[in-house]
């Protein structure tokens, strides 16, 4: 199928437009909404099932001159590391829309920009061209703005500015580190492939300027750490992750999947298109610390924050500050289990955190607050929502059987071989893991029921259907995790082989 990256990205787009062109009736710009997300999953779908396994070459590529003076190209196609990504992308959006029917202020606005994010988070995983991958980059930033800033809770202001501010700055050291790294390979050009290839310009010699000369840093290590920190604020690693529990606590349910889903994943998948395979010498340098010490840190840092949150809400979002930890992690270890743990695991946090936040959108949409001691005996009054809850709290937990504990341990196999410390402080986290989310199990839903949600309604239809896709596929995932695995392993291989070369010791 030629073009298909463009139409998956581009439909939703499209969509955007027409939803503000539709009459003021709010059950028609729903059910539009919902249907122009369906092409994207069909064909994310069909990338699946077509794409060839035993290569690490990218795949569906589009290539178009663009720009041709500053040799900026369309460039658009997918490998084993950014395919599972797209089918997240693709599965989460239509989920999401559905998630979004409750939603009653400025109908059309929210869902115009729901379809805008949909368009920017497709593009930044099947643009092969560094101009094109900032452009989608920002055009994410814009609407994730305003469905915060609008459609939020009461600090809905102050979260929206805090994330943009964040992630603005982060933005900004990336551009610079773009600009550097085109005007260093010859001819100038923004195609990553080519940048890939040429990986050996980038200069390594010490840099003369302080501190960096007291550093031993050259060109290659000052652009890695720019670029770092332009992604591991995505991520959110510590101590860039302050603006993601408020960012998730004033956003609507279907933004906090979504963030949650796959805009924490954008960092890490940033540092592995980007960082590994264009700057070996310097990830080779600096991935023990950067990456290993402080995938080990955010762990155990975020289990603890969530462990001491009052909010629900809350209380998932520091979770996934823990979890994206095993992410950067695995990706520190320079292993095959290693890697594939962490990528793995970017798919998983998605689906799982992705079941976490739908689920607490179903109690607070009855009971409008997220108060963990407000609950209690909700077993009793809602059995199927709680069989789902603990579905999703035991994958969050790393339980044999589910899709996390196949990531984790992963993770922790492969770190172990390179860094036995760090894997005995990620395994800790754990405990630490399952600790916090029991408890939370024995407060909102074990001991006697609270008699104001005596009659509280069971979980409905539409939120089944929502939560029943991602439930399946962290069984799936857990019993046979080949389907992903599969796409997986040729590509990640051979961005391990471009850094290994470079290792010390």
């Amino acid at each position: 199928m030629q073009n298909i990256l463009t139409y998956m990205t581009f439909i939703p787009l499209a969509g955007a437009a027409v939803v503000l062109a539709l009459p003021n009736n709010a059950k028609l710009v729903r059910w539009f909404s919902a249907i122009v997300t369906v092409p994207p999953l069909l064909m994310a779908i069909w990338l699946f099932n077509n794409f060839d396994r035993s290569t690490a070459k990218f795949q569906f590529v589009e290539d178009y001159h663009w720009i041709p003076a500053y040799n900026i190209s369309y460039t658009m196609g997918v490998d084993g590391l950014s395919i599972s990504m797209v089918l997240l992308t693709a599965l989460l959006s239509f989920l999401c829309i559905f998630a979004s029917f409750g939603i009653e202020k400025a109908v059309k606005g929210y869902f115009a920009l729901f379809l805008m994010l949909d368009a920017g988070m497709m593009g930044v995983f099947c643009a092969l061209d560094f101009f094109l991958f900032y452009v989608f980059w920002e055009v994410m930033l814009l609407p994730m703005y305003f469905l915060i800033g609008i459609w939020g809770g009461p600090r809905r202001e102050y979260a929206a500015i805090k994330f943009f501010l964040y992630t603005l700055f982060g933005s900004v050291l990336m551009l610079l580190a773009i600009l550097a790294l085109y005007f260093t390979v010859e001819p100038h050009t923004f195609d990553m492939r080519i940048m890939m290839a040429q990986a050996s310009k980038y200069s390594t010699a010490v840099l003369p300027m302080w501190p960096f000369n007291g550093w031993g840093w050259s060109f290659q290590h000052v652009i890695w750490m720019a670029l770092f920190i332009g992604f591991a604020i995505k991520i959110p690693a510590f101590p860039f992750h302050t603006w993601l529990p408020d960012a998730h606590v004033e956003a609507p349910t279907a933004i906090s999947v979504i963030l949650a889903g796959v805009l924490l994943k954008m960092g890490t998948y940033g540092i592995l298109r980007v960082n590994f395979p264009m700057l070996p010498v310097a990830t080779a340098d600096l991935a023990y610390w950067f990456l290993g010490a402080l995938g080990a840190w955010n762990i155990i840092y975020g289990a603890l924050c969530a462990m001491a949150q009052k909010d629900l809400k809350k209380l998932v979002a520091y979770s996934s500050v823990s979890h994206m930890g095993y992410v950067m992690l695995g990706m520190a270890s320079f292993t095959t289990q290693g890697l594939n743990g962490a990528v793995l695991q970017m798919f998983n946090h998605g689906t799982i955190t992705g079941m976490l936040f739908l689920l607490v959108g179903v109690v607070y949409d009855r009971a409008h607050h997220r108060d963990i001691d407000g609950f209690g005996g909700l077993a009793a009054i809602m059995p199927i929502y709680t069989g789902i809850t603990a579905l999703a709290f035991f994958a969050s937990m790393g339980l044999p059987g589910l899709s996390g504990f196949i990531s984790e341990i992963l993770v922790l196999l492969g770190t172990w071989q390179k860094y036995p410390v760090l894997t005995i402080l990620g395994a800790s986290g754990v405990i630490l893991t399952a600790g916090y989310l029991l408890w939370t199990i024995q407060r909102v839903y074990l001991g006697p029921p609270n008699e104001k949600y005596l009659t509280m309604a069971e979980i409905n239809g539409r939120e089944i259907f929502t939560l029943v896709p991602l439930g399946i596929i962290v069984i799936v995932v857990g019993v046979y995790p080949a389907v992903v695995l599969d796409m997986l392993r040729t590509t990640l291989d051979s961005i391990n082989a471009i850094v290994i070369p470079h290792l010390h010791g």
